[in-house]
């Protein structure tokens, strides 16, 4: 999970997240994204590939890039369970702040 963040909170290795996620790519597509060399961008590959995230296999003479769900889904459920686990958490602060502050009982004035 924490490569998973890692990996992605990079701009160039989300943007490339981003891009694969519409469809496979080639190296040659994914470096036209930036302004940056290719060698550069094939380290970004390699954290992501690392990660998970991505496969790279021939096609000839090029290489393709594809996605791969798994980390993400794997991500994306953590981060489910993470909003539901505070939301119960507030939920029960709500009902003792509730009880704390009674509106039926009259409040006195500082002066």
């Amino acid at each position: 999970m924490t490569q998973t963040f890692a990996a992605i909170g990079d701009p160039v290795r989300s943007t490339i997240i981003d891009r694969l996620a519409t469809s496979d790519a080639t190296v040659g597509e994914l470096v036209a994204l930036f302004e940056i060399s290719f060698q550069a961008v094939s380290q970004q590959l390699d954290v992501l590939e690392r990660a998970g995230l991505i496969t790279r296999h021939k096609e000839g003479r090029t290489r393709r890039v594809r996605i791969e769900s798994q980390p993400l889904d794997d991500a994306m459920r953590w981060m489910e369970a993470q909003r539901h686990r505070l939301e119960d958490r507030y939920q029960r602060l709500d009902l003792v702040l509730t009880t704390l502050t009674d509106p039926t009982e009259p409040h006195e004035e500082k002066s």
